[in-house]
């Protein structure tokens, strides 16, 4: 009877890990969680003492004679195996490859906008390709073509370095660059100057509306202000005297 195995093209594949029922061998080598040999016993032996210290029993080394088991939780396990994947990605940008296509007759603007990618990879721990092409009669002035790529390297040479000198192949120059390490490495002018620009914004942010201010004193001067009522001039004055005199000024006649 075959026995069921994971296919090849299966994305699991290669994580796949045994635990407890699912080992085939009949005695392993068991390990302690603090890390301490515990001699080779019987699976059935083995998957009870994990039982009853709380724990897993997960093979890690399949291909050994007999196959090494240790004790541990699976979810520690896996959460540590994650982590130490996630490590191991960091270091493989340094494989990847960003390929920057230059001119013989290239504008400076356009070889500052290419220079900045190329520090930009860089200082992302990728390789940057360099390609310059030739195109009709410029075959015949070579020498523009090499000249362009050498100040492309110095233009570059606080952040990588060239692994080899610019080679003409077929109607091209092709040149690899690799990073330097983080501790020769200047810092990356584009990320300073974002974070610059951040920090201004947050200053601007900050400051009190000063115009407002000046507006709603403004406001507040332009109100009127009411003069206090006269004192009567003598004793006995009648407030209501106006109402006695007609629209021309002249005291009424009933």
């Amino acid at each position: 009877m075959s026995r069921p195995f994971s296919p090849r093209s299966s994305p699991f594949a290669g994580s796949f890990v045994r635990v407890n029922g699912k080992i085939r061998a009949r005695e392993v080598r068991v390990v302690s969680q603090d890390g301490k040999q515990l001699g080779v016993l019987q699976l059935g032996e083995a998957i009870n003492l994990a039982r009853a210290q709380g724990v897993d029993l997960v093979e890690i080394a399949p291909n050994a004679t007999p196959p090494v088991c240790r004790l541990v939780d699976y979810g520690k396990f896996r959460y540590e195996q994650a982590k130490k994947e996630k490590e191991a990605r960091k270091h493989q940008h340094a494989n990847k490859v960003k390929e920057v296509q230059l001119s013989p007759t290239i504008d400076p603007h356009d070889f500052s906008v290419k220079a900045s990618h190329a520090i930009d990879f860089l200082c992302e721990e990728m390789k940057v390709k360099v390609t310059l092409r030739f195109r009709g009669r410029e075959m015949a002035h070579q020498e523009f073509g090499f000249q362009v790529v050498k100040k492309f390297i110095q233009h570059l040479a606080p952040y990588g370095h060239p692994d080899a000198e610019p080679k003409l192949i077929g109607k091209g120059i092709n040149l690899m660059l690799s990073p330097l390490p983080r501790n020769k490495r200047a810092r990356n002018p584009n990320q300073e100057g974002q974070q610059a620009q951040g920090n201004g914004d947050g200053d601007e942010s900050e400051q009190p509306p000063q115009t407002e201010t000046k507006e709603k004193i403004e406001v507040t001067k332009s109100y009127p202000i009411s003069a206090p009522n006269p004192a009567p001039a003598a004793f006995g004055h009648n407030p209501f005297a106006k109402l006695d005199l007609d629209p021309r000024g002249e005291e009424r006649k009933d």
